[in-house]
């Protein structure tokens, strides 16, 4: 039942797990940040916000065939929320002040402890990231029902007054209900357009896509073990996806000042680039994102939209004035333009279009639009 983001909303994740999991560690290798780690659970007061470059070869590629003062690519804007444990939807161990912070984001990152580590003891006594999932689930589900459980209350008073709407909507909102007891996901459930309309405004915790990463030692990431297994068994025929990322030595590669370096290390590990640059790339896609490109002398930058997205709803992602002044757009595909070499060479081979404010947007188009306002 996933609501889908608003089309100029900016990307937003939330990195969430138990305490001890190896949130943060993976946090700081996607955002380049170095906020300090702990074994001691509960340590962090606050969530960490940071801002992670959209990792796209084709930004490069483009600058062979167009001199720029600057490449820009995409952002997203990711937030560390402080581990959670049994009874976090009640005030235990860091309390559910960072249930609102889940709220704002688009999507979440679960990151599952698939290691052992007698210097890091877990939460709960031993190493079970299945009951991991479940229990974050859980206090997921409690706030998504106390939510649930308040708008019906609202409800029943008009429809004691004959209200045939608030009726309506008490009867999505008690399948919901039930839905949640039964310990169910928001997002596992298939709701019409027209009972949406009773859900949409509870903004609810259970119905935001999910990626699950399993943080694993370095011998694990080639081999797996036993624990990612069983993470993959827990959630066979669920459509989620499973990532597994050595967490520990993404944090060793991100230390690297040079590149040479860093691509020696991966060499070494048998990789052909960080694991993080693939969950950026999995969060992108879990949220229906494409990119789109302007190219020019002054800079070369990515943007992004949701699939679906015409033309002159993409102006505006550039700029208000855009949208609102929109002509034309004239429209390269990527593939055509580093093939062809040149705006020219397209335009003599008849890859040049000129698109109306319908036109919807395809992943790697090259724009330049046309306004007057």
């Amino acid at each position: 039942m996933y609501v889908p983001l608003n089309t100029f909303m900016a990307l937003q994740c939330g990195i969430i797990g138990i305490a001890n999991v190896g949130k943060t560690t993976i946090f700081n290798c996607l955002s380049g940040t170095r906020v300090k780690t702990s074994t001691a659970a509960f340590s962090a007061s606050k969530s960490n916000i940071g801002v992670i470059h959209v990792p796209d070869f084709r930004l490069y590629e483009l600058r062979k065939f167009q001199v720029t003062e600057k490449i820009v690519p995409t952002t997203v804007t990711i937030v560390d929320i402080p581990g959670l444990v049994r009874g976090s939807s009640k005030g235990e161990g860091v309390g559910n002040k960072f249930l609102a912070d889940i709220r704002n984001t688009d999507a979440l990152i679960h990151v599952l402890r698939c290691f052992d580590d007698e210097l890091l003891p877990h939460v709960d006594g031993s190493v079970n990231p299945v009951r991991d999932i479940e229990t974050v689930d859980l206090e997921l589900q409690i706030k998504d029902l106390e939510s649930v459980e308040k708008k019906i209350e609202r409800l029943s008073k008009l429809a004691r007054s004959g209200d045939k709407e608030a009726r309506r909507g008490i009867d999505v909102l008690s399948h919901l209900k039930e839905h949640f007891e039964n310990f169910g996901n928001a997002r596992d459930l298939v709701l019409t357009d027209e009972e949406k309309k009773y859900v949409n405004d509870l903004f609810l915790l259970t119905v935001k896509p999910v990626l699950y990463v399993c943080n694993v030692d370095e011998e694990s990431l080639h081999k797996g073990n036993p624990y990612v297994e069983q993470v993959k068994e827990y959630l066979r025929g669920k459509e989620a996806e499973v990532l597994v990322i050595a967490g520990k030595m993404e944090a060793e590669i991100a230390e690297l000042e040079n590149d040479e370096d860093r691509m020696a290390f991966l060499q070494d590990a048998g990789l052909d680039e960080p694991g993080v640059n693939k969950l950026i790339r999995a969060a992108y896609r879990m949220l229906n994102l494409i990119t789109f490109f302007t190219v020019g002398p002054k800079e070369i930058r990515a943007w992004t939209i949701k699939k679906g997205t015409t033309a002159q709803q993409a102006a505006g992602v550039i700029h208000s004035d855009l949208e609102r002044g929109f002509i034309r757009a004239e429209v390269m595909k990527y593939n055509d333009f580093v093939t062809l070499g040149s705006e020219h060479a397209c335009r003599e081979a008849g890859k040049f279009y000129v698109e109306g404010k319908n036109y919807v947007v395809e992943d790697g188009d090259i724009l330049h639009i046309r306004f007057n306002v």
